[in-house]
């Protein structure tokens, strides 16, 4: 039996603004996602407009988690997901990239906007052998988000948990590594931390087109130095290339060579 479930939480009651962009929105518009209201189309055009190479980053981004999913089961024999930040369901989903080599995979997935959470039903389809689960909460919430996914997650066997552009959009630096180490510290030995976000010193175009969306009224998103990133994985095992622009980590056999981008990730192991 298919097995999945909706944990309610503060998004439940909240109603969806149409009248203020939104980065989930958004950002499932450049992807080429019918998710999204026009005034997410007009900040993503007006993004765009400035900075055409976001459409490259938010797609070198999900083939980034595709390529992450793929080795940490095929590779790395994992098959439980904790994947906080998921955002509008897309293509190539967490559940669907693990499932399709191994059925059993277990997937929680975490958000707090009231979008995504009306449609976790079409997230959450799982294949009969494994199970997805939606839970609503703050990615700040880190015992909600724990107390939460262990309703389906078994936290005494290895997990990987996915941060896939939405560690930016905590201000704070050190509130954001709190988060990462308050998770990790509660998934056991042989656990995978997968991070990837936007950064600093590659493109001043990029930085320039964000910096205008962080005061265009949106909800801001912070980008930062490879270094801060790199950061994240403190105490962990990296596996090569290490943390590296996303189009380098680990291509696609025979893909062409692409050039970096203001987006870095890796994807590290719990010794």
């Amino acid at each position: 039996m298919t097995d999945s479930a909706t944990t309610p939480g503060p998004a439940a009651h909240q109603k969806i603004d149409t009248s203020v962009p939104h980065s989930a929105r958004i950002w499932n518009y450049w992807l080429g996602g019918k998710d999204n209201y026009p005034v997410d189309e007009q900040a993503g055009d007006a993004y765009t407009a400035v900075f055409p190479g976001i459409v490259t980053i938010a797609r070198s981004s999900r083939a980034f988690l595709r390529r992450n999913i793929t080795y940490l089961v095929s590779e790395a024999g994992i098959r439980q997901f904790l994947d906080v930040g998921t955002g509008l369901p897309t293509a190539d989903n967490t559940h669907e990239v693990a499932q399709r080599i191994a059925p059993e995979a277990r997937i929680v997935y975490v958000d707090n906007d009231p979008m995504v959470l009306s449609h976790a039903r079409a997230l959450l389809y799982s294949s009969p052998q494994g199970a997805t689960a939606y839970v609503d909460a703050n990615v700040l919430d880190t015992d909600r988000i724990l107390a939460a996914a262990a309703e389906t997650l078994d936290f005494s066997r290895p997990t990987a948990l996915i941060l896939s552009n939405i560690l930016g959009h905590v201000a704070d630096y050190d509130r954001a590594r709190s988060i990462v180490t308050s998770l990790m510290d509660a998934l056991p030995s042989g656990s995978y931390l997968s991070v990837n976000d936007g950064s600093l010193g590659v493109d001043p175009v990029f930085e320039q087109a964000q910096s205008a969306y962080n005061e265009s009224g949106a909800v801001p998103y912070i980008l930062r130095s490879v270094d801060e990133i790199t950061a994240y994985f403190d105490g962990l095992d990296l596996i090569e290339p290490g943390v590296v622009s996303v189009p380098h980590w680990r291509p696609d056999p025979g893909s062409p060579a692409a050039a970096a981008i203001a987006e870095h990730g890796g994807l590290a192991r719990k010794p």
